[in-house]
């Protein structure tokens, strides 16, 4: 639970929110197939996660400055990764920033898996 106060109570915010506004974003961006599992499946494989189980898939952690989100996705193959960590990078700091007010230290992409876009 992350806790604000302002000159007019306090505010409590589950991680369960931060994990579901993280995981909007993500897989908003192109070239995200969806979210994945942090843990990995019989032979290897992750799990592809539905909107209702992003917080499998996010790890939310206190840093020194602000929030670092730890971030599993699955991306599409024949897109350049590189391109597609940078803007879930900026698009899930903006958006958890902006609709939570919120500061985001860092945002870490680990890419689980490759599939064909869907």
């Amino acid at each position: 639970m992350l806790e604000k106060n302002t000159n007019m109570g306090s505010i409590t915010i589950s991680l369960e929110v931060v994990s579901t506004v993280t995981g909007g974003a993500a897989t908003e961006c192109y070239g995200v197939v969806g979210m994945a599992s942090q843990k990995k499946l019989k032979d290897g494989f992750h799990e592809l996660l539905g909107k209702e189980n992003y917080s499998k898939g996010i790890e939310v952690k206190d840093g020194d400055t602000g929030l670092i989100l730890d971030v599993y996705i699955i991306v599409g193959y024949g897109v350049k990764i590189t391109e597609i960590i940078h803007e879930v990078q900026k698009k899930v700091k903006y958006v958890v920033e902006s609709t939570l007010d919120l500061h985001v230290e860092s945002v870490n992409i680990f890419v689980q898996g490759i599939r064909g876009m869907e």
